[in-house]
């Protein structure tokens, strides 16, 4: 991702040691533009997609196969579903209980300012829908790739058989990413991303953490508003979760790295 740089991230040197170097390609010249990227947490695999109970736009036939997902892989909510009145689809989604669908994570990028030559790298496992669901992503953005794109079959085959190593690879790349943007804030892997470019980054950063709820109710609204002010309200609603905050009481220190107990005070 750093392409032939002359210049290392911020982070690199806390995530790849010495190696970090060896990215290198000689000095740098005045005016040589450092390679950036955007690297994109799209948390929107089948199991997350079935155990949130929301609908995508994919009718009877998406009911189904996510219905028989959840009997063989979440019975008990199945069960409960028998026995307990849940809130409807549009309820959860107005509430923000829905994940972004990759259409709305476009929508989000775009309105943020991050046009056709962004470079993005897509962390994460295999999105529910394929390449058919990442088709708005990548028509958008067609300088997007994930580390299977990157790497050679024989680099990543060591890898294939141990998901935690996978992960640790997409973990490097998106903490030392120049934005970093997630779409779940209350998954365990963006959290950790977060919390470790809070602490090194000392919160200088950038991190996207979309608010789900505020930009469920202007995708709602999408159809009746022009595009500049789709923009300003997407911008007001992600701005408004760019600050950096001190650990709550009883929440993750790896979120929340910014505590007494665990940042320098010099």
């Amino acid at each position: 991702m750093r392409q032939n740089v002359t210049r290392l991230g911020p982070l690199d040197r806390h995530l790849v040691g010495p190696f970090s170097k060896s990215m290198l390609k000689g000095e740098r010249n005045r005016g040589e533009k450092v390679a950036r990227y955007l690297a994109l947490h799209l948390r929107f695999e089948i199991d997350m997609v079935a155990h949130s109970l929301c609908e995508y736009g994919g009718g009877e036939e998406e009911r189904n196969e996510l219905e028989a997902y959840r009997e063989i892989h979440f019975p008990a909510l199945v069960e409960l579903k028998k026995t307990t009145k849940l809130p409807s689809p549009a309820a959860l989604k107005a509430e923000g209980l829905c994940p972004l669908m990759p259409e709305e994570t476009v929508l989000m990028l775009a309105a943020l300012g991050f046009n056709r030559q962004t470079r993005i790298y897509l962390a994460g496992a295999h999105i529910y829908g394929g390449k058919s669901r990442l088709a708005s992503l990548t028509t958008l953005y067609p300088n997007l790739v994930t580390k299977e794109s990157l790497l050679s079959s024989s680099e990543i085959e060591p890898f294939m058989n141990f998901s935690s190593q996978l992960a640790a690879l997409d973990f490097i790349v998106c903490t030392a990413a120049d934005v970093f943007a997630m779409t779940d804030s209350g998954s365990q892997f963006s959290s950790l991303v977060s919390g470790f470019r809070v602490y090194f980054g000392r919160g200088k950063m950038a991190t996207i953490r979309p608010n789900k709820r505020r930009l469920a109710d202007i995708f709602v609204k999408n159809n009746t508003i022009d595009w500049r002010t789709f923009e300003q309200r997407v911008r007001k609603a992600v701005r408004q979760t760019k600050r950096v905050f001190s650990r709550p009481v009883g929440r993750s220190v790896y979120r929340y790295p910014r505590c007494k107990e665990c940042m320098c005070n010099t």
